[in-house]
């Protein structure tokens, strides 16, 4: 059993930055790959980046690659996600996600979710 909480969400303007972070609590994350996904109002839930169990490889929507950057942090049990450049279409709930992963972005490959929050951009 995985427990995630997002935290780091806010309001910023765009061109801004914000930085995601995931709490994990349970000893087996560090074998899961770490995602984050995001769903705007009207919208269903769609991938934005994840990251292999070891941290050696990172996978991104298209929109967001050269803006969002994904890291772990395996002592701290912690997954991260850098945004920069905000843009008023990445306003969205963000969640973090953990579970077997691959590099389709699919969400049925996770199988662990946070309660999310909200990320707000405005121009």
């Amino acid at each position: 059993q995985v427990l995630l909480e997002e935290s780091g969400g806010g309001s910023v303007q765009a061109g801004g930055s914000l930085r995601l972070s995931c709490a994990a609590s349970g000893r087996t994350f560090s074998s899961y790959h770490g995602g984050w996904f995001r769903q705007a109002p009207g919208k269903g839930r769609e991938f934005v980046a994840a990251i292999s169990q070891s941290g050696g490889s990172t996978y991104y929507k298209d929109s967001v690659k050269g803006r969002f950057t994904i890291s772990r942090d395996h002592a701290k049990n912690m997954v991260y996600l850098q945004m920069n450049s905000l843009k008023p279409e990445d306003t969205a709930v963000y969640y973090c996600a953990a579970g077997p992963g691959d590099n389709s972005g699919s969400s049925s490959r996770f199988d662990y979710w946070g309660q999310g929050t909200q990320v707000t951009v405005s121009s």
